[in-house]
């Protein structure tokens, strides 16, 4: 149980990586907070985890609202009276496109999710994490942007290293305070954001020829939320199948 006695909140948490890490941190003890746009998904998972005889919240709403964060990091509080763990995952690819041709609302849709989104969580995280004198942050960022660069994926690029650049500077801000803070790098990951009929070619990018499922990356995440990872922070953790060192 090595997130026993501890509350994680988790973004992105209806579907792909976030539903795998909030059904695994919920079978590691944690009281789990599930945040997404899909309420009725949230609820089904949360219905879930309880059965199990875990223990878990739901609150639906959009990461790009400034709001919904604080949101998240109050229920937190009034449920269980803490906030250790915040594995901030939610994302989105966007339309795509090669950047001179790209859509200026698009990029800034992409940069809000991606990246502003994860200014709001910490904003709202950090003083509750300040206050308990512990607290991992997590990240969802991406090879992509960090150790290779995709055509048609600017924004999407732009927006992941930004993560990377944000995550840095938290660590150095917060490690006094006995705050880590992490961003995790998967790879092609068997989620509804993979492109339809493009497993195939995805999976050939990467070393081990395959794309991972979203409990090896919800794995991945845990290791970060648990005191297992606590000399590390500031890092970027690539989980990726040996995509960003395959060239052939």
């Amino acid at each position: 149980m090595r997130l026993s006695q501890k509350t994680a909140i988790i973004t992105g948490a209806s579907s792909g990586i976030g539903r795998a890490a909030a059904l695994r941190f919920a079978q590691e003890g944690a009281a789990v907070v599930l945040a997404a746009r899909d309420s009725a998904r949230l609820g089904v998972l949360a219905s879930e985890i309880r059965a199990k005889g875990g223990t878990a919240f739901e609150l639906a709403g959009d990461v790009r609202d400034p709001g919904y964060a604080p949101s998240l990091t109050a229920l937190a509080l009034r449920e269980t009276g803490r906030l250790d763990i915040a594995f901030n995952n939610a994302g989105t690819l966007g339309a795509g496109g090669l950047v001179e041709c790209s859509d200026p609302d698009d990029w800034h849709d992409v940069l809000r999710t991606n990246l502003t989104s994860a200014f709001f969580a910490a904003r709202s995280q950090i003083p509750a994490m300040r206050a308990a004198g512990r607290g991992s942050l997590i990240f969802t960022s991406s090879f992509v942007g960090h150790a290779i660069g995709l055509p048609g994926m600017g924004a999407y690029a732009a927006s992941k290293a930004g993560l990377i650049g944000l995550v840095q500077v938290l660590a150095v801000e917060l490690g006094s305070s006995g705050i880590r803070a992490n961003a995790l790098l998967p790879g092609g990951t068997r989620t509804g954001m993979l492109m339809d009929g493009a497993e195939a070619a995805i999976a050939g990018l990467h070393a081990l020829k395959r794309i991972a499922e979203p409990d090896e990356i919800a794995n991945a995440a845990l290791f970060l939320a648990s005191d297992e990872s606590s000399f590390m922070t500031g890092a970027a953790m690539t989980v990726d199948g040996g995509n960003s060192v395959t060239k052939a």
